[in-house]
């Protein structure tokens, strides 16, 4: 299987966090809209938009680096990148954006795949956002464990062509 890039991009996860920070009502729904934009990047061009792992947790997937930028920002996580507390700021289960998103990191399929998500799971109520984000790829790992790449592509209509892609380049 090829891998998708040596680690996430901690800078783009923190541009992704404050772009789609500035649309949605809180944290639960941040963290869920970039999961659905990342299967909708992957399904439509082959790979995540920074590389993020998904841990499957109680009330879904959540992108691992985003929410440790969330837990940094909080006060209750290890530091990922220096600059997030400048640029953005947790407010109860909030995400205050402190600054735009540079714009100019995020390529044209990212935006598309952020802003298709945002308008279609950005107010779902969270009850919602659970029962569409309890996937076939959440279901496949335990909670609190990794789900990988290949079954988030599973998960995908575009599953055969979609893995043999990520398995052959």
């Amino acid at each position: 299987m090829q891998t998708i890039r040596s680690g996430p991009d901690v800078g783009k996860a923190l541009e992704v966090l404050l772009y789609v920070a500035q649309s949605v009502p809180d944290m639960y729904h941040a963290l869920k809209v970039i999961y659905f934009a990342d299967k909708q990047h992957l399904a439509e061009y082959g790979r995540l938009i920074y590389g993020d792992s998904y841990v499957a947790m109680r009330l879904g997937p959540v992108p691992s680096v985003a929410y440790d930028i969330v837990k940094q920002v909080r006060g209750d996580g290890w530091c990922v990148t220096k600059t997030a507390a400048d640029c953005l700021e947790i407010s109860g289960n909030s995400i205050v954006p402190r600054r735009k998103a540079r714009m100019q990191l995020l390529s044209e399929s990212e935006r598309e795949c952020l802003d298709a998500a945002i308008e279609t799971y950005g107010n779902l109520p969270v009850s919602g956002l659970i029962n569409r984000s309890h996937d076939a790829a959440w279901e496949s790992a335990d909670q609190n464990d990794l789900i990988s790449i290949e079954e988030i592509a599973r998960s995908i209509p575009n599953s055969e062509a979609l893995l043999d892609y990520l398995k052959n380049g």
